[in-house]
């Protein structure tokens, strides 16, 4: 857990690569900030156009980069040993384990992997996806003392902050309403769910900008459908059995419709439905999620998961 101020980064191994599971910011930590950390956005890409035979220009469509978090961290091994050649030697160690975990081998070397870098700040826990970037490290004869200043940098794959918390929404099927029975009646009778509503306002949002949902729907289920009323509609033209699963997955590092978390079916995703640019929840807002299709035994149902998302920490 993490206390006031402080920082983890974190991701999971990849083959012969191991994970990392490294806290700082802190003096228990052995990493401490030197200085406040430093959160920068790239310039925007903007779309201005100059006026031809005159002065001015029209206004575009602009886009931002990511955002980078600069660290000036110490590494303090003082306590490490007694003497100075123990020192020396633990203050190395740190450094290298610390340089490990930047080098982030197990996920640079996968395509859109990113890494998880969380804090605590004002006592809110936030988060960052991304990769470590750069790290310099400062030798000077007070390495040999078991201390040694480090500048470090996370780059992120958007502005946004996101809750620590991921929030998540069950959303079932559930046949329209029936008045009576209309003859002439066969056997055996069976019931076809087409749709299903959550309680109006059921679901909030929170946050102060839009962020990701992932949403995975689970069969028996034909031609389903997750519904954000009045907003957009995720369809696909595929039939689940029962036991199996497709997730739709809109966030910038995934981008994936899977089957089973393996196969990719997104080209089963109907022409009416937006491009995964366009899938996001508004903040601030009760939103109606509704699943539909087609399901004879009324055992299908869809999950929404997100994290509200911030424009700072």
């Amino acid at each position: 857990m993490l206390h006031e101020g402080e920082w983890n980064v974190s991701y999971p191994a990849y083959g012969v690569h191991p994970g990392a599971d490294l806290t700082f910011g802190s003096m228990r930590s052995g990493i401490y900030l030197i200085e406040p950390y430093e959160i920068t956005s790239d310039a925007a890409d903007t779309g201005d156009v100059r006026l031809p035979g005159q002065d001015g220009v029209r206004l575009g469509q602009d886009f931002r980069g990511q955002s980078t978090v600069t660290f000036e961290l110490g590494v303090d091994s003082v306590d490490a040993a007694v003497d100075q050649l123990g020192r020396h030697g633990a203050n190395l160690a740190a450094l290298s384990r610390l340089a490990g975990v930047w080098d982030a081998e197990a996920v640079r070397l996968r395509f859109g992997q990113p890494a998880v870098l969380r804090t605590v700040q004002g006592a809110r826990a936030r988060r960052l996806y991304g990769r470590p970037r750069k790290l310099a490290a400062s030798g000077s004869r007070l390495t040999r003392q078991g201390y040694t200043p480090v500048v470090a940098t996370f780059t992120a794959v958007d502005t946004s902050a996101y809750d620590d918390v991921e929030q998540s929404v069950r959303v079932g099927l559930q046949p329209p309403p029936h008045y009576g029975l209309v003859g002439p009646l066969t056997t055996p009778l069976t019931m076809v769910g087409e749709g299903a509503t959550r309680v109006p306002g059921e679901v909030y949002i929170g946050g102060d900008r839009a962020t990701w949902p992932v949403m995975t729907i689970y069969g028996p289920i034909t031609k389903p459908a997750i519904d954000l009323v009045g907003r957009w509609t995720v369809a696909l033209d595929m039939t689940l059995r029962d036991g199996e699963r497709v997730t739709i997955d809109p966030r910038p590092w995934a981008m994936t419709v899977l089957r089973n978390g393996t196969a990719n079916v997104a080209g089963y995703l109907t022409r009416s439905t937006p491009l995964m640019r366009d899938m996001r929840l508004p903040a601030g807002a009760r939103q109606d999620i509704v699943l539909r299709g087609t399901d004879a035994t009324g055992r299908s149902y869809a999950t929404v998961a997100w994290r509200d998302a911030y424009s700072y920490l």
